[in-house]
């Protein structure tokens, strides 16, 4: 088993996104390299932690990615850009107290922390610079349920004050690939901000295309 801190060049990547439209902007970026495989994870942690796990019980891979669109944090992480996941933070796993929430591990019961792959990490936000999308390295949120007021979104970033971005499924797909002991990312293309739910304002079609030239560029680095 691998450790966080070792990385071997990889021969096969698995892709995970949770939705059709995901999956057929990544499949664009990479273009038909054959050492990819893209698969629909489903929404939500556990979707994904079980359509990972069958996917890598399937077939041998040396590295696994979550890729998607995701909400940024306002002023952190701005429509359009990317954000690279030094780790996939269970955000709401744990429990409510009189006192306030309680993480996982303040209880006691576990860890909800994954930490990425670092020298990866550090490889793609340094390709990211060399091109016209905007690009950082941070925490990434994983939460059954999506921000949707101003007082969630203020309460997760006093908890994550390191946090960029939110999702559904990093979390999942990372503890499907640590059980396996294989290197992972998340890599998220941002749409919207987190806060008040406003369809109208989201920016779905030009973070798709963030997204798929976001995977061509981790061919060039994988």
């Amino acid at each position: 088993m691998q450790s966080d801190n070792e990385f071997k060049v990889p021969k096969q990547v698995l892709i995970m996104t949770s939705v059709e439209a995901e999956k057929e902007a990544v499949l664009r970026g990479i273009n038909g390299l054959e050492s990819f495989d893209v698969e629909v994870a489903g929404v939500g942690p556990v979707a994904s932690a079980i359509s990972t796990t069958i996917a890598l019980s399937n077939k041998g891979y040396d590295l696994v990615i979550n890729m998607g669109i995701a909400g940024g944090f306002k002023e952190i992480a701005e429509i359009g850009s990317i954000v690279v996941g030094t780790d996939s933070i269970a955000a709401d796993l744990g429990a409510e107290t009189a006192e306030g929430f309680q993480t996982i591990e303040e209880l006691g019961f576990g860890t909800s922390l994954a930490i990425a792959d670092h020298e990866l990490v550090t490889k793609l936000k340094d390709k990211l610079k060399d091109t016209e999308l905007i690009g950082q390295a941070a925490p990434i949120l994983t939460l059954s349920t999506v921000t949707g007021t101003v007082e969630t979104a203020q309460q997760l970033q006093q908890r994550y004050p390191k946090a960029a971005a939110e999702a559904m499924e990093g979390f999942g797909v990372a503890m499907a690939a640590k059980k396996k002991g294989i290197p992972f990312l998340e890599i998220r293309s941002i749409s919207n901000i987190i806060g008040p739910r406003d369809r109208d304002s989201w920016k779905i079609k030009d973070a798709l295309v963030s997204l798929e030239k976001t995977a061509k560029l981790v061919t060039e680095v994988v």
